[in-house]
């Protein structure tokens, strides 16, 4: 069975890059830096269902998007969750938060409507990202 990305992410999602393991997606909110990293491996819920080599991969991925956001964004606090109650594929959200954000200090889903990125910011963005 191939990949394929779910049709939640794919809906509320614009993607920027395949890195070696996982599909690099900003949400569609320009109200704050949200990216999301999504193991490209069918059928996979949880981290633990991982093999230990993609494990350290996805662990190496999140770093670099990690890093890259702390370099561009300088953001208060960098914000690095799995839920997954809503959609259960593995995907896990990397959000650059500031003090001054709308939603400060609150989580940031669902508490204002989505405000979707210009074909200009998305542009700006990968340039910025490198990817």
């Amino acid at each position: 069975m191939a990949f394929e990305l779910a049709p939640e992410l794919q809906r509320d999602c614009i993607e920027l890059a395949d890195w070696s393991l996982c599909k690099v997606l900003l949400m569609n909110d320009s109200q704050y830096p949200w990216f999301i990293l999504v193991p490209r491996i069918e059928g996979c819920r949880e981290i633990i269902d991982l093999d230990d080599k993609l494990q350290a991969q996805f662990w190496q991925e999140s770093a670099q998007l990690s890093r890259t956001l702390q370099a561009v964004f300088s953001p208060d606090k960098l914000n690095v969750a799995a839920l997954g109650n809503m959609v259960p594929q593995l995907h896990v959200h990397h959000i650059a938060r500031f003090t001054h954000d709308i939603a400060w200090p609150k989580p940031v889903w669902g508490l204002h409507p989505a405000k979707p990125y210009a074909d200009e910011q998305i542009a700006e963005l990968k340039k910025a990202l490198k990817l």
